[in-house]
């Protein structure tokens, strides 16, 4: 038995776990700067609203980046009929449903309704009627920017926690 064996033991297990949580912060906020840098922008809540979050349970560190604005998975992985057709570059481990119909969207703020400006922005064709106006929508093609952020980073992140660690040995 070596004396001390123990203590050195849990200095390392301290030391990895603090490098490892570290590494990862790194490794997310390179996916979070490039999820920013490849959504799309139309008023910059998309871009403003990519999170990420490093939590520890156990031996688990994990590193995580999402959209919190709520139509993020819409922009992500597309809607309606158009969003089945067009859809390359969503991640492969998911399974979208999409609705198979278009939609009618009536003019207004809120998360029922969509703006004027905006919807002539995508070309929506419209109808007036005495309830007000109502958008025609099949729908949007994906526009991929959260699983690519991690996709074309993952060696980059792979090198960083090897580092990490590494250079704390």
């Amino acid at each position: 038995m070596i004396k001390g064996a123990d203590n050195l033991q849990k200095k390392l297990d301290e030391m990895y776990r603090c490098n490892l949580k570290n590494a990862i912060q790194i490794g997310i906020t390179l996916v979070q700067d490039a999820a920013k840098m490849n959504c799309p922008v139309h008023d910059g809540e998309l871009r403003s609203k990519i999170m990420t979050d490093v939590t520890e349970q156990g031996d688990n560190t994990t590193g995580a980046c999402w959209s919190a604005a709520a139509h993020g998975t819409c922009v992500e992985l597309g809607t309606g009929p158009k969003g089945q057709s067009e859809h390359e570059g969503i991640s492969p481990n998911i399974t979208v449903a999409y609705t198979q119909s278009a939609w009618w969207i009536p003019e207004g703020s809120g998360d029922d309704g969509i703006d004027r400006e905006t919807a002539e922005l995508y070309h929506f064709p419209y109808i007036d009627t005495p309830n007000g106006r109502f958008y025609h929508c099949s729908g949007q093609a994906a526009q991929p920017f959260l699983y690519p952020a991690l996709k074309n980073n993952e060696e980059k992140i792979v090198e960083i926690i090897k580092e990490e660690v590494k250079g704390q040995l």
